[in-house]
């Protein structure tokens, strides 16, 4: 009876089993991904950018760089000078040669504003764009200095509106000119490779083909060594047959 009453040692909790190999993959698989940093894009260049991304980036340098070289100060100074000369051309009596050659230089410059503006040009590499532009300035500068003459030639007595645009289509002449000593800016620092259509001499392909020989047979394996020839054995003498002795030679 004492027994019963005496209370018995609290036993130790089991220890935690150790977790298996297949509840650790589990565990893994129940964790989030990390999330994959961002690769850091350079500023001054395109980089990996696509979509949208690039196009800001393509945007925003094309016009940094087409507003800050004086390009588009330019072209609107062009433009704007060769509108007020066709208004005040159609108020007078002008030849249509006249208005025609201002149609047509005020589409090319706003070709090239709006395609500059748009970095429309920066997805078209396959036309080189500051050497297109400088052709445009000097063929505007000698259609504009051409119609000048041809204005002043044409007329004996000009009215004050004609003039005037006649001064506007020079003014128009001077700002292509200008345009054209600012895009020699993008060549600069650069230089031709001479003689790249050039085809080589004989003398180079003849030596260009012996240096290629010898790396050739460098790859090949080396051969294996010849057994050494065995030397030739001996002739042994020919056993000479004695003549058979009569038996009437008797000495």
């Amino acid at each position: 009876m004492a027994d019963k009453g005496k209370k018995g040692k609290p036993k130790p909790a089991p220890k935690p089993a150790a977790p298996t190999i297949a509840e650790d993959e589990s565990q893994e698989e129940e964790k989030p991904p990390k999330p994959k940093p961002k690769p850091v894009q350079p500023k001054d260049e395109v980089g990996t950018r696509k979509g949208c991304p690039r196009y800001r980036w393509e945007l925003k340098d094309s016009n940094k760089e087409f507003w800050v070289m004086g390009h588009a100060e330019v072209k609107i100074l062009s433009l704007g000078c060769l509108a007020i000369a066709l208004i005040l051309f159609m108020r007078t009596a002008a030849h249509p040669i006249l208005t025609l050659i201002i149609t047509m230089e005020m589409s090319i410059f706003s070709f090239f504003f709006i395609m500059h503006t748009f970095a429309v040009q920066r997805y078209m590499p396959f036309i080189l764009w500051p050497i297109s532009d400088l052709l445009n300035d000097v063929f505007s500068t000698l259609f504009l200095v051409g119609a000048v003459v041809f204005a002043v030639r044409i007329r004996q007595t000009m009215p004050i509106n004609y003039f005037i645009a006649v001064i506007l289509i020079g003014m128009a002449g001077v700002f292509a000119l200008i345009d054209v000593c600012l895009e020699r800016k993008h060549f600069r620092g650069k230089r031709i490779k001479k003689n790249v259509l050039i085809p080589p001499a004989k003398k180079q392909i003849t030596k260009e083909a012996e240096t290629v020989k010898p790396k050739e047979e460098e790859k090949q394996p080396p051969a294996k060594p010849k057994e050494a020839e065995k030397p030739p054995a001996a002739e042994k003498p020919s056993v000479v047959a004695k003549p058979k002795e009569k038996k009437g030679d008797k000495k």
